[in-house]
């Protein structure tokens, strides 16, 4: 006869509220993918019952530890005193040299079950050091591309190749240390394990409430093309502009481009420049509100970037009802189907941009509804709520099957 009393004391520890750590190196106010997936997942795991600390830099001057507010959530932040990155237009980091200090500091302070770094840079290392010594469980997950920093480094492009190399790594040395590494898509785990060595890197979505956005099925009185995103070089926005400015002028299309960056004022001088500037918005960061009011109000999402691991705002597009036209690269094309719910152009391409965006906004509007429920059919995969299972699983040590969240995967499995 089994002991019943085993048998309890295993469910009475699988339920026990868990008291977790996410360090990072950028969280909100910030505003990027990696920052709202980390918030994200902090809020929702106070949501499930568990005490959640966030180790992340001071956004100012001010340090410290604090409650704050996060997606309704609070949460303890331990802010660590950061310096601001010049070349960068938002970006302050940790200082390096005392992050191991103060890792073993917050650690021995808040005594957590599990320890869950968003990147490998800083914060990570430290954490990763300090919880390894302390038998702490670890979690890692890469949000990073070390070409997408190329950019804010200032390095001459001769010593880039070395930099890039270094890099990775540090990182193989950082997540090497985690009980279990994972990236928001089966191709980013793929390109994380061929450029550290790593193996048995988990899949896992960023995931989306999709029920806070708002789709509108009614026929469209204006051809509006929305993108959204950090206005910086990797993000390709001058190809964009400069496939709008090839689309015909009877179609009358305006485009909003949603975010701040470096690059901002010279996309508005390429705009004036193409002589499209009338017909483009360049809003600078928004509220969420604003946001969610710009997916709905457009006729298409558009994603030129080549350097997407994930993409938390194509995703937002696609649970507001929109056809996305996205570069195929990276993992964009586990979010767009080509001819279902939007369709890939070749990276750098601004004809083939132009060509795929202008099949969009020519579509009778029978064919337009079929794109936007799929794009809701796909985006279904990424719920939020399976997106925090996994990771609680993976904070007690439970094998997780990766969620099947892209077309050919799916495909694979039948």
């Amino acid at each position: 006869m089994p002991d019943l009393r085993d048998s309890t004391a295993t469910d009475a520890a699988a339920s026990k509220p868990l008291r977790i750590l996410i360090g990072a190196d950028t969280f909100p106010p910030d505003v990027n993918g990696a920052a709202k997936f980390a918030e994200r997942l902090a809020a929702g795991m106070v949501e499930r019952g568990h005490e959640v600390h966030i180790m992340a830099p001071a956004p100012s001057r001010k340090h410290g530890t604090w409650t704050e507010v996060h997606e309704g959530q609070e949460m303890t932040a331990h802010r660590l005193r950061s310096w601001r990155w010049y070349p960068h237009d938002w970006l302050r980091f940790a200082l390096p040299w005392r992050i191991n200090q103060n890792s073993a500091r917050i650690l021995d302070a808040v005594q957590p079950d599990v320890v869950h770094f968003q990147s490998h840079i800083i914060t990570g290392r430290g954490l990763s050091i300090e919880a390894q010594k302390r038998g702490i469980r670890i979690i890692g997950t890469n949000h990073f591309m070390p070409e997408n920093m190329l950019d804010h480094t200032l390095l001459p492009k001769g010593m880039q190749q070395k930099a890039i190399q270094m890099a990775w790594r540090a990182a193989r040395r950082t997540f090497g240390r985690a009980e279990a590494v994972t990236t928001p898509t089966r191709k980013a785990a793929q390109f994380l394990e061929q450029y550290t060595g790593l193996s048995g890197v988990h899949a896992i979505s960023c995931g989306i409430e999709a029920h806070n956005y708002t789709p509108d099925f009614s026929p469209r009185t204006e051809n509006r093309i929305t993108f959204v995103g950090r206005v910086t070089g990797e993000k390709q926005i001058d190809v964009l502009l400069k496939a709008v400015k090839l689309l015909p002028a009877e179609l009358d299309v305006k485009l909003d481009i949603v975010g701040g960056g470096d690059q901002k004022r010279n996309l508005e001088q390429l705009a004036i420049d193409l002589g499209i500037a009338d017909n483009v918005t360049f809003t600078g960061y928004v509220s969420e509100e604003e946001l969610r009011r710009a997916y709905t109000r457009s006729t298409l999402f558009a994603m030129p970037s080549i350097a997407e691991l994930q993409s938390i705002a194509t995703m937002e597009a696609m649970a507001s009802g929109l056809p996305v036209v996205a570069a195929n690269a990276m993992a964009l094309p586990h979010l767009v189907h080509d001819g279902e719910n939007g369709f890939l152009f070749r990276p750098g391409d601004e004809q083939d941009l132009a060509d795929k965006l202008r099949r969009v906004l020519e579509m009778p509007h029978d064919e337009l509804l079929r794109f936007k429920r799929e794009s809701l059919n796909v985006v279904a995969a990424h719920d939020i709520q399976r997106t925090l299972r996994t990771f609680e699983s993976l904070y007690r040590g439970e094998p997780v099957t990766d969620p099947v969240t892209d077309a050919s995967s799916a495909r694979a499995k039948e």
